[in-house]
């Protein structure tokens, strides 16, 4: 897959095109790639992806305190790789390109830059200044620009449409399996492995103590989780909890993110690890004392050892 920032210098043979934010690249989002790589099969055409960066959110000031991702840039080339994409074409969103009118983002970029031949949107897709241009603009405007357009019907589980708000309700409420199918994978996160209080250690269960450096990136809710995670290119087992350490943190201001891998001793200190969350165990709780905490941990590590075994991992 090509990367592109730069669109004075992309360049591709009959390009077939889809445009959005892509934030999850969840199941939604394969049926639209999954037709766009067949589009372009059946047109001898390469296949083309152009995401908005940053969140338009974050330009435009709408809410953006409130922002919260399911994917960083980097996250989100992986996944677009995973799905053989020819080019993803990173366009950087700002006031000039937040201002264009439907027409004038279509010629400009769509057409004088991209080339385009078909394009592909999504069932709710709008584009332009204030969102003004939708479906039947671009029909009309594939007239006057000779290239093609198709629209996808939305991709529904138990009747639900799928969509990236959804996703990141489902992980906020704790409803990790709803939002991994949602999403077609499951949730992960990465950061880099920081020095924490050694309490773990001193109890028989020693943590990595992670940091997300992508400031948006949705934390799932609270509470204990098993989890795969790899460090140095290598797959491990573990389990993971989100809090403020009741138990053993008297003052519980700063919430943190630790995962204990299983049958892993190596020192990982400031590695990047990334983080699979498998299955939601429990909410995170403040136990009479350590002993309690040490034997719930140990049930913890049981459980979770069983459903990782359980689904194959």
């Amino acid at each position: 897959m090509q990367v592109h920032t730069d669109l004075n210098k992309f360049k591709a043979h009959n390009p077939v095109v889809t445009i959005g934010v892509f934030d999850g690249v969840h199941r939604g989002h394969h049926r639209i790639l999954s037709r766009l790589l067949e589009k372009a099969r059946e047109v001898n055409g390469e296949s083309v992806v152009i995401t908005l960066w940053p969140h338009p959110r974050l330009v435009l000031k709408k809410d953006a305190d409130k922002l919260l991702l399911l994917n960083s840039l980097d996250e989100k080339k992986i996944l677009m790789e995973q799905k053989h994409i020819d080019h993803l074409v990173i366009l950087p969103f700002n006031e000039e390109v937040s201002s264009m009118s439907a027409c004038d983002f279509i010629e400009q970029i769509l057409v004088n830059k991209i080339g385009v031949s078909n394009l592909l949107i999504g069932f709710d897709h709008h584009f332009g200044k204030g969102r003004q241009g939708g479906f039947d603009e671009l029909k009309s405007c594939s007239l006057q620009y000779n290239f093609r357009v198709e629209r996808m019907d939305a991709e529904k589980k138990s009747g639900v449409k799928i969509s990236s708000t959804l996703i990141r309700n489902a992980l906020l409420e704790g409803r990790l399996k709803e939002a991994n199918e949602y999403l077609g994978y499951e949730y992960f996160l990465k950061g880099h492995v920081s020095g924490g209080h050694r309490i773990g250690k001193k109890i028989g269960f020693p943590t990595a103590n992670i940091e997300v450096t992508d400031p948006y990136k949705l934390i799932p809710r609270d509470g204990v989780y098993a989890i795969r995670a790899t460090v140095n290119g290598k797959w491990h087992k573990g389990m993971l909890n989100i809090g403020y350490r009741p138990t053993v943190d008297n003052h519980g201001h700063q919430k943190s993110i630790e995962a204990h891998l299983f049958d892993f001793e190596d020192d990982i200190y400031d590695k990047i690890i990334t983080v699979h969350f498998v299955w939601r165990i429990r909410n995170e709780q403040k136990f009479s004392g350590v002993d309690e905490l040490v034997e719930q941990l140990r049930k913890d590590k049981e459980h979770s050892r069983a459903i990782l075994a359980a689904l194959g991992h």
